[in-house]
């Protein structure tokens, strides 16, 4: 169940990736987000309720709630046409989380989830940048590393878990943290330096 869910979150990072980088309005891009955002907290809360007080189940769940919360928010703000700071700021709080997420991840022995969960803090951390503190410039940049992450550590992850391919090393995580690493340097060099402003519906409502 929970790699379903993260396939379409890989389809929502991807949208809402595309709209950042000024291709789709917030309000063409809502419609996903609050379908994804539904099944990211109906899925926990089934899985909490399941779990027969199992700690390392309803730890697994808490998570989710984190995107879940996310995009239904970017939903509500474009439909209702919602100032964006209270979500930047809850991105903040995400990708905090997230590092410790991560830490628990790895100290569980899971290498390539650790590293997509820092992948992940680092995308939020730009929500909060672009969103909490206006740092407009950053639209692009962050578009881009939100259509990226939403193939590698979204789609293509749970793409291979639901077919029973994916493999977890340290070897695998390595090169997924080099490979982003390199990506984000990239795109920053290309895209985070630039004055360019946002567009006004992804200011304002995403």
């Amino acid at each position: 169940m929970a790699d379903i869910g993260l396939f379409y979150v890989g389809a929502v990072l991807i949208i809402n990736g595309i709209m950042l980088l000024g291709a789709m309005t917030a309000r063409a891009a809502a419609p996903l987000n609050l379908f994804v955002g539904a099944m990211q907290v109906i899925t926990p809360t089934f899985l909490v309720m399941t779990a027969d007080g199992d700690p390392a189940v309803i730890f697994a769940a808490s998570g989710l709630y984190l995107f879940g919360f996310t995009y239904l928010w970017v939903g509500i703000n474009a439909l209702a046409d919602l100032p964006a700071t209270g979500l930047g700021w809850f991105s903040l709080f995400v990708a905090v989380a997230a590092i410790g997420f991560a830490e628990r991840t790895w100290a569980a022995g899971g290498r390539v989830f650790a590293v997509i969960w820092v992948l992940w803090a680092l995308l939020w951390l730009l929500f909060f940048l672009l969103l909490g503190l206006g740092k407009d410039h950053l639209a692009r940049l962050t578009g881009a590393v939100a259509l990226g992450e939403g193939i590698a550590t979204a789609a293509v992850p749970a793409w291979l878990s639901l077919t029973g391919s994916f493999v977890d090393s340290e070897i695998a995580a390595l090169i997924l943290a080099a490979a982003s690493a390199v990506a984000v340097i990239v795109l920053y060099l290309r895209l985070g330096r630039t004055s360019r402003a946002a567009p006004a519906d992804v200011r304002a409502t995403s």
